[in-house]
């Protein structure tokens, strides 16, 4: 029986929902923005589109799953050429930073990381040196999944990833400056967005 429905159906569903959770997130990390057209109520609503952003990044999740079941019929190997254990200790490898970093982020940004807060005042703790430690860990996990299904196909898939998060932390540093002001660009200029800036 010809699966190979099943594996294209899953790839469009894998990037749609990518792309979903690419554009509901982008608006749940603008609530300035969207106050300025509808009021105070932007900060609920961005705090449901964050849910919903969730929700088609865990549906994208699934869709790994899927594919390593029913992998695109591509010139590629559909597994690593060395034993499973290895593509599990690369997975672990990458995990342990990336868990940490994320972790870290949503501690120090408190309520902030589920849903955006009016009331928030600018963050401390790892914030102080990395702007963007949530997703500079969440990204990577895409590769923790590839690489725990140890499959090439998904490490190459994972790059759409690097494009979206980048989009995210774009649009919420452009919320973030209205919200702010000078004492965010300062900041900005103070700490790196992805890697820590060394001191002068």
């Amino acid at each position: 029986m010809n699966t190979n429905w099943i594996a294209w159906l899953n790839f469009f569903v894998l990037l749609v929902s990518a792309l979903l959770f690419l554009y509901f997130y982008n608006l749940s990390v603008s609530p300035v923005q969207l106050a300025q057209r509808i009021g105070p109520q932007a900060w609920v609503r961005c705090g449901r589109c964050r849910v919903v952003a969730i929700l088609f990044e865990l549906l994208a999740a699934g869709c790994y799953v899927i594919y390593f079941l029913y992998p695109l019929p591509l010139p590629l190997p559909t597994r690593f050429a060395w034993g499973w254990g290895v593509s599990l200790l690369i997975a672990l490898l990458i995990a342990v930073p990336s868990m940490w970093l994320m972790v870290r982020g949503m501690v120090d940004a408190g309520p902030e990381a589920i849903a955006p807060q009016e009331e928030q005042a600018m963050f401390g703790g790892i914030y102080a040196r990395l702007r963007h430690p949530q997703a500079v860990g969440e990204v990577f996990i895409w590769w923790v999944l590839a690489f725990g299904l140890n499959s090439p196909h998904l490490v190459l898939i994972s790059l759409i990833w690097l494009p979206i998060f980048y989009g995210i932390c774009v649009a919420e540093e452009k919320d973030l400056v209205l919200r702010f002001g000078s004492e965010y660009r300062e900041y900005q200029q103070n700490t790196g967005r992805f890697w820590p800036r060394r001191a002068a």
